[in-house]
């Protein structure tokens, strides 16, 4: 079951523009859901849509030429 997950996970992060920004952008969500704050919630909402963005950014299919 591990390895269907995993195959999964690369296949989706192999279309990508910019996997190792996202990776590094949902572990800092992480992290920063697990320290505390002055300012409850505001950085975990930016963070989280900064993740939310960089997941949706595909690379552009080359266009087929006729």
């Amino acid at each position: 079951m591990g390895g269907a997950v995993t195959a999964l996970v690369r296949r989706y992060t192999n279309r990508l523009r910019y996997p190792r920004l996202l990776l590094l952008t949902a572990v800092l969500f992480a992290v920063d859901l697990a320290v505390p704050d002055v300012l409850p919630f505001a950085d975990e909402i930016l963070l989280g849509l900064a993740t939310v963005i960089l997941a949706r950014l595909r690379r552009r299919e080359p266009s087929p030429t006729p």
